[in-house]
């Protein structure tokens, strides 16, 4: 799901929901709001797209349904299925520091009655700068992306003693100006990084994973993933934009982190 070139060279970074925003330091927002500059054309890479690992036989029509949207949002054709047992490999001693460019990649997963996850990695095989427990089911933000358009914002206190904007531990949701819960701050696990593994070798695409004997009683594993475009208006915020691919009208999904 990536912008053609025409629409990043061109397109205005839009702003989180006013309920976020409204409270933002000037200089903050108008970071946020400025013109992209000169933003290379999407890689080669970004323009391709895998398909899911199909879905064994007998799953309910729920299941197919979910599968469909996230299909239809994507523009996915299919092709050979995807088999990836590679873990990720990091580099011993890991850190909470981060040092991320303008471009990552960005995924979103969680089980189909389960909360929704969003990992930010600096590339596909690198340890999540960012893993963010969001407060709105997965089938429920499949729903909303559906509609073509989702903004989330999420919130933290400005406190005295700041640290770095990712290492806030627990943030206020709104999504599409909407207050919907609590976003939580969490450390990789073994779980979470076989999910990415699983997925690295896609640099654009959605899906369903499918069930196996220790999944729980939520359901398939759903999951999107591409790449973001990143911008940091001040030590106090930052935004995530989706970058759609070339030729394609795909939803747009703004992710915001503010302090305030």
């Amino acid at each position: 799901m990536l912008i053609s070139e025409k629409g990043i060279h061109g397109r205005r970074l839009r702003v989180a929901p006013h309920t976020a925003l409204d409270r933002v330091s000037s200089s903050s927002r108008e970071l946020l709001a400025m013109k992209a500059s000169d933003v290379e054309a999407a890689d080669a890479s970004l323009a391709s797209s895998l398909s899911l690992i199909p879905a064994k036989k007998g799953h309910n029509r729920k299941v197919r349904r979910a599968s469909a949207i996230l299909r239809s949002i994507l523009g996915l054709m299919p092709v050979p299925p995807l088999i990836c047992k590679a873990w990720l490999t990091f580099p011993a001693g890991r850190s909470d520091h981060f040092c991320m460019g303008s471009r990552v990649t960005g995924t979103i997963f969680g089980y189909r009655k389960g909360h929704v996850y969003f990992a930010v990695q600096e590339d596909p095989r690198s340890e999540p700068a960012l893993l963010l427990e969001l407060a709105t089911p997965t089938n429920t933000l499949v729903k909303e992306m559906a509609s073509g358009l989702v903004r989330i914002a999420l919130e933290c206190e400005r406190t005295q003693n700041r640290g770095k904007l990712f290492l806030e531990p627990v943030w206020t949701m709104y999504c599409n100006g909407r207050k919907t819960g609590y976003a939580i701050r969490r450390s990789c696990s073994e779980t979470d990084l076989q999910i990415l593994s699983l997925v690295q070798a896609i640099s654009m695409g959605a899906g369903v994973l499918p069930k196996n004997e220790n999944d729980g009683p939520d359901g398939e594993l759903m999951y999107m993933r591409a790449k973001f475009e990143r911008v940091v208006g001040s030590k106090d915020s930052e935004a995530f934009y989706m970058m759609n691919p070339d030729g394609t009208g795909g939803p747009e999904l703004s992710i915001f982190l503010l302090r305030i």
